[in-house]
């Protein structure tokens, strides 16, 4: 179709594809971002420009993709061919509104995007992969791993990729034995697999043992001795020939233990429409004989002889060198292993020292790496009954009040054992062994299981005022005999009397300070001394708000009611406590505390003008640097107890850097924040009463500055040189004065646009770079290089670097003749050696006028001799 047939025949063309849409794509002429589907069928009509400036009959395309769009002379922006996002997702080009070729409005720039359409299959960057895994593999720990690739755009569902596993062959009782992980593709075993997979059965050969055909014949004879037949013609020893070759020459694509079929999918596989891409994984199980034979159990202080051989280990490398490490630190280590793997015991355990230990044991070839990961081992020691119970007390004292009922609890025995706990090793029973004085029957039982002693019957003090008790303690192997005292005290039938119930009225300034005592307060209790009834407790029991108040006893009916809490007249001005006195003994049935066990002291708190107080007692601000002049960092806040006007000071701003509202204690921003120039810093806040500043309250700022990327890296030298006739590489290094993450690693490249036939730099570390001269030049040379240096997030700039490639010494410097020398001196050194010329001019002119006066003074003592002579 002619181009110009084709033109005339837009219009019908445009009607057949848009139809009634088409008067959504017309508008003003002007910018205009559009969206175009990849693989649109073309002509396609994209948009239309409509123009109100008169005598427009043309207009003009520029910039990309011009060979698949095009415009007509009614603006109509078309497609001439399909476009493909895999090429190129957006278009840029302008558009310039002519009458006949003179421009008559524009250009407008008009940016056409291609949206990704899912019209590419995700595929496997392999066909088939091959894989192996040791017998026992725990499950979910990726043996390998599957990976697709997808030319759809990442951005779009269309290339989110979701991995399956299709099949596995063979799948006995349809059990799967793997599983695939659907985000990243790796495999691993499920909890079926770890139990079930299996290696080929093969020969157990020993550590450094010949592996070699003859080596198999004599294990064959040992095994199936007296064979007559050529091991050649004999069927058994060539099919467990063939089963060892088979097993040691492993072969995962011909002859694979396993097959996965796998499958990705784009769009999440989510949708019925996804598309998708196979691929198979042959996989080879191999024996493991790397297994952790713990728990190992020893007993305790076990008779036998050491080194005792406890366990063995063997790593899947035949030739692996085997060490032994303890876990946790520990000053004895009973442990050591042997060449062939054998774990020895050294000594006997005890496990009332140690009850547990965590063996790591190492396999690692001959260059020291590890060939099979670490193994911990636990040795569990299990207990031996060595210990006999002990009493916790040397002797057990108890307290019973005469008249109680029988079977009143009087206390319970304690006892320990330091065998295991929860064994019978450690399992006691208790017994009363004697009484004295006797009784018949006795007069107390204890609980053969937990220690319990209870009175048989109601004990009366004018019979006995103590009884002492034997107590053997058992278990399966040893007892203990315990001591036991239990006293019979007089019934509590008198209550503690207060010598006064009215302590008066104690006025306290607020800062009296805590520890200080209000007043002391006595009481007296008539039953027996030195008892449960007779020991006295002092209680406040109303009007102790905030529990500013205490009382301290000894227990014997002297109190000190001292201050607990801080005192505050605002919070409370005045207290009226109420003290009751009591027994730890209960008082005898019927009887009740009265108002003679009760006391009352009233206290009044005076005001004191105090200093101001802050709400807070650490002042915290964490800041970026880059904050703006003005910036409020917070809002310190105070009050005066008494209510007075105070205001705020800032002090210890060595920098300048802030200011503080002295009305609202707001901190400001008043210069430029550095923290390259100090990260962190502290002020004093003070809070002071306008009319009494002394009494003032301090705390301390600390202002942490946060790092904003404000420096480019920067190269720490500028200049180098190359030896001609043995070039060797010139190291650059830069630095950066912010932290991380806007610092190192730094990136560095030459700023050409295209790569460099001469120069190759190549990246180090975070810091350093490579630069190498490839080609060599063939005269001598000062070269400026544009290096370009950015930053961990991409900002940087282009710096001049000058490499002087030169002829060298034998010592490895540049040699220049002085009148070529390029490199010029420094100011300092220019400055030092006009110094020292003009310091020789002077000592050359002192020394020459001096020469000349000796040389008159001379002369002149000659002129008088001879006028003397001439004289005479």
């Amino acid at each position: 179709m002619t181009p110009m047939v084709h033109l005339l025949l837009l219009p019908l063309l445009f009607s057949i594809a848009g139809g009634k849409d088409l008067e959504e794509k017309k508008g003003p002429f002007e910018n205009k971002v559009l969206n175009v589907p990849e693989g649109t069928p073309v002509p396609y009509p994209i948009y239309q420009f409509q123009v109100t400036q008169p005598g427009v009959n043309n207009f003009r395309l520029s910039g990309e993709g011009k060979d698949y769009i095009h415009i007509s002379k009614d603006g109509w922006l078309y497609l001439e061919k399909p476009l493909d996002w895999s090429q190129d997702n957006h278009y840029a080009i302008m558009v310039e509104a002519l009458a006949d070729e003179t421009l008559v409005e524009g250009p407008v720039d008009v940016t056409i995007n291609v949206l990704d359409i899912n019209n590419n299959a995700p595929y496997f960057n392999q066909s088939e992969y091959t894989a192996v895994v040791k017998e026992n593999q725990a499950k979910g720990v990726p043996f390998t791993r599957v990976f697709a690739l997808d030319q759809d755009d990442p951005e779009t569902p269309n290339a989110h990729l979701r991995y399956s596993l299709v099949s596995q062959i063979p799948a006995k009782q349809h059990v799967l034995l793997f599983q695939i992980d659907p985000i990243t593709g790796e495999i691993s075993t499920t909890e079926q697999g770890e139990q079930m997979l299996k290696a080929r059965q093969g020969i157990m050969y020993g550590r450094e043992e010949d592996q070699s055909i003859d080596a198999l014949k004599t294990k064959f004879n040992d095994y199936c001795p007296g064979q007559t037949v050529p091991y050649e013609k004999n069927p058994f020893f060539t099919c467990v020939e063939r089963e060892e070759m088979r097993r040691r020459n492993v072969d995962p694509l011909g002859d694979p233990d396993y097959t996965l079929y796998v499958r990705v999918q784009d769009q999440g596989g989510e949708s019925e429409t996804a598309l998708s891409g196979n691929a198979r994984v042959h996989i080879v199980v191999q024996q493991n004989l790397w297994i952790n034979p713990g728990p190992i159990r020893v007993q305790e202080n076990l008779a036998e002889t050491y080194p005792l051989k406890i366990a063995q280990v063997q790593s899947n490398d035949p030739d692996a060198k085997y060490s032994l490490m303890q876990k946790e630190r520990m000053l004895i280590f009973p442990f050591q292993i042997t060449g062939n793997g054998e774990i020895l015991l050294n000594e006997p355990l005890d496990r009332e020292d140690h009850d547990m230990y965590i063996l790591v044991v190492l396999a690692m070839d001959s260059d020291g790496k590890e060939v099979d990961p670490p193994m911990e081992i636990q040795v569990l020691v299990q207990d031996v009954n060595d210990n006999s119970p002990v009493c916790e007390n040397e002797e057990s004292i108890f307290e019973l009040q005469e008249n109680e009922p029988v079977g009143s609890l009087v206390g319970e025995l304690v006892a320990h054992d330091n065998d295991e706990e929860g064994t019978l090793n450690a399992q006691l029973t208790y017994a009363i062994l004697s009484q004295n004085p006797p009784t018949t029957p006795n007069v107390f039982s204890i609980d053969s299981a937990s220690g319990r002693i209870q009175a048989l019957r109601s004990l009366q003090r004018k019979e006995h005022q103590l009884y002492h008790l034997s107590v053997r303690v058992s278990d399966p192997a040893f007892t203990t005999d315990c001591k036991v005292v239990i006293k019979v005290i007089d019934v509590n039938n008198e209550m503690p009397l207060f010598e006064k119930n009215d302590y008066g009225n104690h006025t306290l300034a607020e800062d009296t300070p805590v520890g200080s005592t209000v007043a002391t307060i006595r009481a007296t209790d008539a039953d027996d001394p030195d008892s449960g009834s007779s020991l006295i407790e002092f209680h406040i029991s109303a009007g102790n708000d905030d529990e500013v108040f205490a009382v301290e006893t000894d227990g014997k009916g002297v109190g000190q009611l001292v201050i607990a809490r801080p005192l505050d007249f605002e919070s409370f001005s005045t207290y009226n406590l109420k003290i009751d006195a009591r027994n730890p003994e209960p008082l005898m049935k019927g009887l009740e505390y009265g108002s003679e066990s009760t006391a009352v002291v009233s206290v009044s708190v005076t005001d004191i003008d105090e200093a101001p107080e802050f709400s807070l007692d650490i002042l915290d601000v964490t800041v970026h640097e880059n904050t703006t002049k003005g910036s409020v960092l917070l809002k310190v806040e105070a009050k005066d107890p008494e209510g007075k006007e105070i205001g705020f000071k800032l002090d210890g701003d060595t920098r300048g850097w802030l200011q503080i509202d002295a009305a609202t204690g707001e901190v400001k921003t008043k210069g430029k924040l550095d923290r390259e120039a100090v990260e962190t810093f502290e002020v004093t806040v003070t809070a002071f009463e306008k009319e009494n500043p002394e009494k003032s309250t301090e705390r301390v700022m600390s202002v942490r500055l946060l790092d904003v990327n404000d420096n480019v890296p920067k190269l720490t030298k500028t200049q180098a040189f190359i030896c001609i006739m043995k070039p060797e590489p010139v190291i650059l290094q830069a630095q950066d004065g912010d932290s991380a993450p806007f610092s190192q690693p730094f990136t560095f490249t030459l700023a050409h646009t295209k790569k460099s036939p001469n120069w190759e730099l190549v990246t180090l570390d975070g810091t350093r770079a490579k630069l190498m001269l490839k080609k060599r030049p063939a005269e001598e040379k000062t070269i400026t290089l544009p290096i370009n240096i950015k930053d961990n997030v991409g900002l940087g700039i282009t710096q001049p670097f000058e490499v002087k490639v030169c002829n060298c010494t034998e010592l490895g410097y540049c040699y220049m003749a002085p009148e070529q020398r390029s490199f010029s001196y420094g100011t300092g050194a220019t400055i030092g050696i006009l110094a020292g010329t003009m310091g020789f001019c002077v000592i050359i002119f002192i020394i020459t006028i001096k020469q000349i006066n000796k040389g008159n003074k001379k002369r002149k003592a000659q002129t008088d001799e001879e006028e003397k002579n001439a004289i005479m």
